[in-house]
């Protein structure tokens, strides 16, 4: 290495450092109690982990969060004392625990997500909607750099929807193209009559949604549905900012053309707006031809609406 590559390197140590503390002391970080919660940091974290999983083990989450698990066991045990959880030997692993928390501490994990939300919101009051747009970009960027496993497909999941699972996904597409692009309430009906019609009119076999889970959250989503004539709809496709640059999208609409494909659909059609420019890359990357434009106002916006067509 040479001076000047030493040199540089010790600039960006140094930029991280400055970052690392400006971001510590913008949430909070520094002294014991987290939010305002009689909780450290590093408790709160355990309990939205314990609270994020299907059925954690104790060990588990010693690894993930490296943890030392002594440290993890005298939590787990203090948070028991406190009514926060119930323990049980792992079935798998005699030498760990499962663990399952109480309805007080759901209760005590959904008021420091509630804390939390409250806190982000009194900040990005701050900023405009483009500021915020750039910072959640610069966000994603650091965390896919950051990232050491080198295949992150392994980093999700992708499952059928549940009970539930449609409306969190209305809720979450109105909330993320508000903020990113403007769009009003309007957007929110149409997404909300795509749905309701997946449900009411659901053809099993014909028909599905996909979720994407990354750690237990949901990711994002996709739809195909049958629009007749050995033809089917590749609908409301998305993916949360936390799980951007993971391959996400991408995994959803491959997922989606192999079953349109083994439901023995001869096309597959989609409609999207050229603002969504990620989407569209991932529409063109497999295969998608660009068949019509139209400029609209729709959402409170003045858009361009494109029709992409894949021959199955």
């Amino acid at each position: 290495m040479t001076h000047a590559d030493s040199t540089d390197q010790l600039a960006t140590i140094e930029a991280i450092r400055a970052f690392n503390r400006l971001y510590t002391n913008q949430l909070g970080l520094i002294g014991r109690a987290f939010l305002d919660s009689p909780y450290s940091l590093t408790e709160a974290r355990i309990l939205f982990e314990l609270n994020a999983r299907p059925a954690p083990v104790a060990r588990q989450i010693a690894e993930d969060l490296q943890l030392d698990t002594a440290y993890l066991s005298r939590v787990i045990k203090a948070f028991r004392e406190q009514g926060l959880l119930t323990t049980r030997p792992d079935p798998a692993d005699k030498r760990s625990q499962t663990i399952t928390l109480t309805t007080k501490g759901r209760a005590e994990t959904a008021d420091l997500a509630d804390r939390s939300r409250r806190q982000i919101t009194q900040q990005l009051g701050r900023l405009s909607e483009n500021q915020q747009r750039s910072m959640v970009q610069a966000m994603a960027t650091i965390a896919t750099l950051l990232s050491h496993d080198p295949d992150p497909q392994t980093k999700f999941t992708i499952r059928g929807h549940a009970p539930g699972d449609i409306g969190w996904i209305v809720h979450r597409q109105m909330k993320l193209y508000a903020a990113e692009y403007g769009w009003n309430s309007d957007y929110e009906g149409l997404i909300s009559r795509i749905a309701g019609d997946f449900l009411i009119d659901f053809k099993p076999g014909r028909e599905y949604c996909w979720i994407a889970e990354k750690d237990g959250t949901i990711a994002g989503s996709v739809f195909l549905v049958d629009a007749g004539d050995s033809l089917a709809k590749l609908r409301l496709l998305y993916v949360e900012p936390f799980a951007r640059g993971l391959g996400i999208g991408k995994a959803l609409v491959q997922t989606c053309i192999t079953f349109a494909r083994e439901a023995g659909y001869q096309q597959l059609t989609l409609w999207t707006n050229d603002v969504l420019i990620a989407a569209r890359g991932i529409y063109e990357a497999e295969g998608f031809v660009l068949v019509a434009e139209e400029r609209h106002h729709s959402f409170g916006k003045d858009l361009n609406g494109q029709t992409w067509q894949l021959d199955l």
